[in-house]
This record gives C-alpha cells, structure tokens and sequence, in this order.
C-alpha cells in the first residue's frame, strides 16, 4: 500500500485474504506486506522482492500465494513486468490467487484477458493520477503556495488556511495536518534578512566574491540554517535563488511516476512572480545574476575545462556539490550553459558518473528532431501542391484548411525483460484531427515506423506501443509518410473528370 488511509490498508487487504483462505480451507504460514511504499516500481518493494527470491532460490514452503487484487502486484507503468513476476512464481509450480478478483486465476483465455486489462488500467489509474496531481500542484504554484522543502536562510515557512489567514510557523521537520491549509514563504527573523541582505550587497557594491563572504560570516560566528558552517557553494545558492525576491518557482527537476529524475529546461518551469514578500529587491538581484554570468564569460571553453580537469585529478570524481563548493571553478550553471549538459562536460573531462544520464541525452536529442521533422513534413506537403498553416507556438498543422496534425516524436523504452515499448503522449489539449506517430529504432538515433493515429479512434489520452500490435493498431503503420502526404495532395478537376 502508498498510503495508511485507503481501502488499500494492509490490514484490510489481510482480513480479506484471511477470510479467502479460511473459505476454501487454505493456512495461511507467511505474510510478506510492502506497508506505506507505492508500487509504481520494484525498487523499494523490499517484501516483493524477497517473496520472487524466495520462490526463485527454492525457499518457499508454500504452495500458493495469495494477493488482495491483480493491482498489489504493482502499478506498474509496463503491464508486462507484473505479468513477469506472476510467470517466475508459476513456473517454480506455484499458484497464484486474486481473492477480491470476481474471476479465477486459472489460465483460461478469459482470465488472461482480463488480468491484461486489470494491469493496464491499475498502470493508468497511477499515470492520470500523476497527471491530476501535477495539475494541482502547478495551480497551487501560480496561487503562491510553497511546495514542499525547506524555506532557505532568511525565509520561514507560515501556515495558512484556506482563506489566507496565518496559523502559524512551521519549524523544520513539521507539516501541515489538515488538507486544505497552505504553505507561503515569509521573512525571517530580522538578523537573518540582514545577513540575506548584507551579502547582495557586499557581492554586488563591494566585489566579495563567494569565498570570501562565507569567510566573513564563519568570523562572525554566523551559521547557516541547518547550523553549518558557510561555503563558497552555501553562499552562492543564497545568491542565484529567485526566492528572496518573491518568486515561487518549481518544476526544475521533475520525478514523475518514480523514474529517473530529470532537471527539466528552464521553459518548462513553473513560476509566480511576487507571490512571496521580498527580502532583496529586484534591482540588486538583477545585478548579481550579471556578475555571475560575466565573470565566467571571460574564461574561454578550454580554460573552464582545464580548471574542471584539475578538480577531477583532486578529487577522484565529480558531482554537482563538489563544482559548486570549488573556489577556482565557475558554478554547474555555467558548464551546463557552456556544454549543454553537466553529462557533456564530464564527458570533456574524461569523467563516467556512476549514475546513467543517457536518458537525458536521448531526450534533448529528439527535442532536436521534432522541429526539423515537421520542417520536413511541411515542405513536402507544399512540394506537391499541398498548402500548410503552421502555428508558431504548438508546432500544430493545418492541412489545406481541411484537417489539423500534430507530429509526435515517440521514444523506445526497453523493458526490464528485453521487450520494446514506445509510449504515445496525444495532444488533447489541441485535439489534432490526426496524430502522426514517429517511431524511433532501439537506440533512438533513426527512424523506425510510422503511425497515422486518426482523433476519431484514438479516445484515450496515451497509448502504448509494442513492437507488434496486432491488426488493430497496425493497421495504421507505415513505413513511410507517403500516404500523409497524399492525404495533402491537390488534384486537378479535369484530371478527377
């Protein structure tokens, strides 16, 4: 279960197993129960994870395992990966049973199909449920409301209820208990928005750079908020951040459906100008962030590769922690304005995080693609006599004032047992009269297929692609957009006559 306060609890899914067993004469021997973890994926699942060990080692002395419903396996966003698990109990000879199911798990093509269905919709309830929340979450954002995480130096989190009347400060650690209050950032006690205040302006009227002002303060006595001594990286963080002059910003990394963390580009941010009562104002502000960019423009490519180079031999490896802390080197800010990514400057450097970024890559990589392919789309619809309206703004096509499409760069994913997955994100919002589907290879770096989804059959706000679809769905794949741009094709009356 993800939450305590759910029909999902685990003492009611235990009440019912216990009565299942007791019905059919079944004794129950051992309990294995994921309490308050979500189970959008393995990891983390720790009781799952002993329950496959144990049946793949031969350690199990039961013969049939019991799940509340299909969904306890796992929301998993691949259907298939919770079909794997039930596969590795059943191959070691053990059965499985639903007890909430109005169906019995016996193998029959009925009951096949419907698990199918069950795991699919249990993927889909967590996917829209993601959706609902990240929707909620950005209207909360915009309204001035701080979403999770410290207040910072200088701020304290206040509570408030829903009409905006304070409650109280929050310390460090608590949380809100009921639903419907709020979250706002306000100042400080006054000697730490001095200290906020002192270090704008020490940076930008007096020239201290950031080592020299965490010097300043540790001689002071002066300890950051979690009771620290200053750094360079401290003080810098306390200079960049949008939130001392009233700017709720959020959506910088994003970690949606527990997979990989993402720090997402500046346009795809989400940000409230002045929801917040400004400690600095924006002129000085303003002014540091110049000082920052400037000074590291004057450092060639070269230079700032070599000073990072130098940190690598010092140090064994390289983080974003260890960047920011260095005195001689410019902020990540900068590597990532430079290079395009800390992934690339590493890569400069001949440094391999431990961590996979290639995600990361992938993605920018067909961010690039997707202008340039509807370019394509675009100039081959007018080749042929074809007339295109293309909105600036959504990349939307508009066909001869006859029908809109919309492209969509669709990205291969491979499943933990080897399959191909491509996911299909439509663009309800803008409900294209067709979606036209591009499909890249294993490694994403060509083109596969095509698929011309048209709006009329395609009711659902995602789908999933396999490598093979059955008649359905591949119905509508292509090897080539030729047939699009038929579907653009002016012909003569004469020639139709």
């Amino acid at each position: 279960m993800s939450t305590d306060h759910q029909k999902y609890s685990t003492e009611n899914q235990a009440d019912a197993i216990a009565h299942y067993a007791a019905t059919r004469g079944i004794e129950v021997i051992r309990t294995y129960a994921d309490q308050g973890k979500s189970g959008l994926r393995l990891e983390g699942r720790d009781a799952l994870k002993l329950l496959i060990n144990d049946v793949q080692n031969g350690q199990a002395d039961f013969s049939t395992i019991l799940v509340y419903d299909v969904s306890r396996w796992g929301r998993f966003q691949d259907a298939d990966e919770s079909a794997f698990y039930e596969y590795i109990c059943k191959r070691a000879g053990i059965r499985v049973e639903y007890c909430a199911e109005q169906f019995e798990n016996d193998g029959s093509p009925v009951s096949t199909i419907v698990k199918g269905v069950k795991r699919a919709m249990a993927g889909k309830y967590s996917r829209e449920l993601s959706a609902k929340v990240f929707g909620g979450q950005c209207k909360l954002i915009e309204r001035g409301y701080r979403q999770g995480g410290p207040a910072g130096y200088g701020l304290r989190r206040m509570l408030v209820d829903q009409g905006g009347a304070a409650k109280g400060e929050l310390a460090r650690g608590q949380h809100k208990s009921i639903q419907t209050d709020r979250v706002i950032l306000v100042p400080g006690p006054p000697s730490e928005v001095e200290t906020v205040q002192w270090i704008y302006r020490t940076f930008v009227q007096d020239g201290r750079q950031e080592p020299e002002l965490a010097e300043l303060l540790n001689a002071r006595g002066i300890r950051t908020d979690l009771g620290r001594r200053w750094t360079r990286g401290t003080v810098h963080q306390i200079l960049i951040n949008e939130k001392y002059v009233g700017c709720n910003v959020w959506n910088r990394v994003s970690f949606k459906l527990k997979r990989k963390r993402v720090h997402n580009e500046p346009d795809m941010w989400i940000r409230a100008e002045d929801a917040f009562e400004q400690i600095v104002d924006r002129s000085t502000f303003q002014a540091a962030q110049t000082i920052i960019h400037e000074r590291s423009c004057r450092r060639t490519d070269e230079e700032i590769l070599d000073r990072l180079r130098s940190l690598l031999e010092r140090r064994g490896w390289l983080s974003g922690l260890i960047i920011d802390e260095a005195e001689d080197l410019p902020s990540t800010s900068v590597y990532r304005y430079r290079f395009g990514s800390l992934l690339r400057a590493y890569q400069l450097v001949g440094f391999t995080p431990d961590r996979d970024y290639q995600y990361i890559e992938i993605n920018r990589a067909l961010r690039r693609i997707h202008p340039q392919a509807v370019g394509d789309a675009t100039a081959e619809i007018v080749k042929i006599g074809g007339r295109v309206d293309r909105d600036p703004d959504t990349d939307l096509l508009t066909v001869n004032e006859e029908f809109t499409a919309s492209l969509v760069i669709a990205r291969c994913q491979q499943t933990p047992v080897g399959s191909l997955r491509w996911h299909v994100r439509f663009e309800t919002g803008l409900a294209p009269d067709l979606t036209v589907v591009i499909r890249m290879d294993r490694d994403n770096d060509e083109r596969l297929d095509y698929y011309l989804l048209p709006r009329i059959d395609m009711t659902l706000p995602r789908l999933r692609l396999a490598e093979f679809n059955g008649a359905t769905l591949d119905a509508y794949r292509f090897g080539s957009l030729e047939s699009f741009f038929q579907m653009a094709a002016r012909a003569k009356l004469m020639e139709v006559a």
